[in-house]
């Protein structure tokens, strides 16, 4: 698959995650099937988070694949943690014992890339550095990032983090695609032209920041997914229309759309199912044109000025 380096790092990363957040729906022959055919597809790089499933995802996952010292070499290990509760926390002490957690339930020392799960509004910035510092003084942590924040929010967290952001996991998809309307409304009194996240797709660009988007292809917030929804007639029919021009299902396109911004994104995939996994990765070998791409955009009801 495709590969590029995940924000500012050294890190080479596949085009397309795999997000483990429905593991635990597998039963385990169907988890070690699920894993081993990511890995033979190229998508080596699992995301996961401390809330999925109260960590039995994380379980499953480490159980599945076998994990051991030359499996671990193999793999590209995300995780978030900041969600509890009825709160988000991300101060120092949980922060710390989050990862412990983590790198338990996965059987490894260290992960690639930690990630804080949603905005805390009471966070202290000043912790969350000695946290990052001492996670990546022990080698717990090698790369760290956010999910779900705006650039405000980023800038302060890097005034006082030393070690790079390099990703951002953002709700992104053609038909919630708001980060990408609103910049084509710059300076006009319509509903597409209010800027929702401070501009955080062009923040992300210019520091270096590799957006994540997660759930590309659902619509609202967990409401459907949109391919083979009455709901989006006009959209699926395009996409339908340019996947048959590839050869490819409609689930490829509609990935390949997101893969087509230049902004280099990595997409975040949600499927248990592994021939839709092998679509999703199929994408990296597809460029929509710049017609195609703007037909599909447009086919989700957004109107360009």
């Amino acid at each position: 698959m495709r590969t590029f380096k995940l924000g500012a790092s050294a890190l080479e990363v596949p085009a397309v995650a795999v997000g483990c957040m429905r593991i635990n729906s597998l039963d385990k022959p169907g988890a070690e099937r699920f894993v081993r055919s990511a890995l033979d597809l190229g998508a080596n790089f699992f995301d996961h988070a401390d809330i999925y499933g109260a960590g039995e995802c994380e379980e499953i996952f480490a159980e599945a694949v076998g994990m051991s010292p030359s499996v671990r070499e193999s793999l590209i290990l995300q995780s978030k943690c900041g969600i509890r509760s009825g709160q988000f926390d991300f101060s120092k002490e949980h922060i710390l014992g989050s990862v412990d957690k983590i790198l338990q339930r996965l059987r490894t020392d260290y992960l690639d890339v930690l990630l804080l799960h949603r905005p805390d509004t009471l966070v202290e910035p000043e912790e969350v550095a000695e946290a990052f510092d001492q996670l990546e003084r022990s080698g717990k942590v090698r790369h760290f990032g956010v999910s779900n924040q705006n650039p405000m929010q980023i800038q302060l967290l890097q005034k006082f983090v030393k070690q790079p952001l390099v990703a951002n996991q953002l709700q992104l998809s053609i038909t919630n695609s708001t980060m990408i309307s609103q910049g084509f409304n710059v300076n006009l009194e319509n509903e597409s032209a209010v800027n929702r996240d401070g501009s955080v797709l062009d923040f992300c660009r210019l520091h270096d920041i590799t957006i994540q988007p997660w759930s590309p292809f659902q619509y609202g917030f967990f409401e459907g997914v949109f391919l083979g929804s009455a709901k989006f007639p006009e959209l699926n029919a395009k996409i339908d229309e340019v996947a048959e021009s590839y050869g490819v299902s409609a689930t490829t396109i509609a990935m390949a759309w997101l893969l087509r911004h230049p902004a280099n994104m990595q997409p975040v995939t949600g499927t248990m199912n592994i021939e839709r996994l092998a679509d999703c990765v199929r994408a990296a070998d597809i460029r929509l044109t710049r017609e195609e791409w703007y037909a599909i955009f447009r086919a989700a009801g957004n109107v360009l000025p």
